[in-house]
């Protein structure tokens, strides 16, 4: 039980650090006051697993689930205090979860899994730096795709410093708070894409799911991801399901003459079990001695402010540092060379 209450804690700081008051105060409110005697803080207090966010995301599973039942109008009253982001959720969501148990216990059977639209802000500098230097046109591979939503990057404009990359008639916009040296203004162009994800999410079946891992007084993020998904239900074809190596070993083994190969994770090569990533990386050296191959990551790496971003080009393996960026994409630290 300590375990749970401590991930609860954790989470609440993170939620903090992430820009969202009102989940700083719910998740610290429940590792306080969640009590047994209902089934769901019955089951919530007595995982048997790992609860932390590098493992099951136990209050994250929660939050969603109750976040889930406010947009899905089933709790009014949690839906009125969600809508005052200064107050304290804590003593409404205890009496939502004692009202809905079953749909709650079924929201906590599966992991978290969301599509931080906003990291498209990354591929969209990394794409242009390719482009200024190789002069080709993309194929575009996204490991741990998720339901495919930064897949679709380049109809997303970037907005930095009083410039604007992209196209003229953009989906949403992207801002990020931006340091550094500007991209260069090449517009990349798509051959072909595609995504692979070990539980890849529909855009409309599971529109829910993901609008639900989003945190309710972050409504810019939400109005985003809605943009996102309504773009990808018209435009996407269906991300693959698989595991990230062998699909991308399959992948590769298709010839595409004239173009540049980009292979992209944003948070999700760190969930892959050590015989993936090897299997994976192992796939992009030997297709780059064949034809050139790019390598963008946005990862963690131990650091304590955001993500690392990393280049690795092929044909030679040269790994180029970008920058960092904030998890969320709410900032940009871009210094490619």
């Amino acid at each position: 039980m300590s375990a749970v209450r401590q991930a609860f804690r954790d989470q609440a700081v993170a939620c903090a650090a992430l820009g969202s008051p009102l989940m700083h105060r719910l998740m610290a409110g429940l590792a306080d006051r969640l009590a047994q005697g209902d089934p769901v803080s019955d089951r919530v207090l007595g995982w048997s697993g790992d609860p932390s966010s590098s493992a099951e995301s136990v209050p994250l599973r929660l939050a969603g689930g109750l976040h889930a039942l406010v947009l899905t109008g089933q709790e009014p009253g949690l839906a009125a205090v969600y809508a005052r982001p200064d107050t304290d959720p804590t003593a409404a969501a205890l009496e939502a979860l004692r009202r809905h148990p079953d749909f709650l216990l079924d929201w906590l059977t599966s992991p978290p899994q969301t599509n931080e639209v906003r990291r498209s802000a990354v591929v969209i500098a990394a794409a242009q730096w390719l482009t200024a230097r190789f002069g080709l046109p993309l194929v575009v591979s996204e490991l741990g795709a998720s339901a495919g939503l930064n897949l679709l990057w380049d109809h997303y404009a970037l907005a930095v410093q009083g410039q604007t990359f992209g196209p003229a008639d953009p989906v949403l916009t992207l801002a990020p708070d931006w340091s550094g040296p500007l991209p260069p203004a090449a517009r990349p162009r798509i051959i072909d894409r595609r995504g692979v994800d070990l539980n890849p999410l529909d855009p409309d079946k599971d529109r829910l799911r993901l609008l639900a891992y989003l945190w309710s007084d972050q409504p810019e993020r939400i109005a985003r991801t809605r943009s996102a998904l309504d773009l990808a239900q018209r435009f996407l074809r269906p991300v693959d399901r698989g595991d990230a190596a062998t699909w991308l070993e399959t992948r590769l083994q298709v010839p595409q003459p004239d173009s540049l190969h980009l292979v992209f994770h944003t948070v999700a090569w760190q969930y892959f079990p050590p015989a993936t990533q090897a299997r994976a990386l192992a796939a992009m050296e030997r297709a780059g001695r064949r034809a050139p191959i790019a390598r963008l990551s946005m990862e963690a790496d131990g650091a304590k402010r955001g993500a690392a971003l990393t280049l690795t080009l092929w044909p030679g393996g040269e790994t180029i540092p970008l920058g960092r960026a904030d998890f969320h994409g709410r900032w940009v630290d871009w210094q490619a060379p």
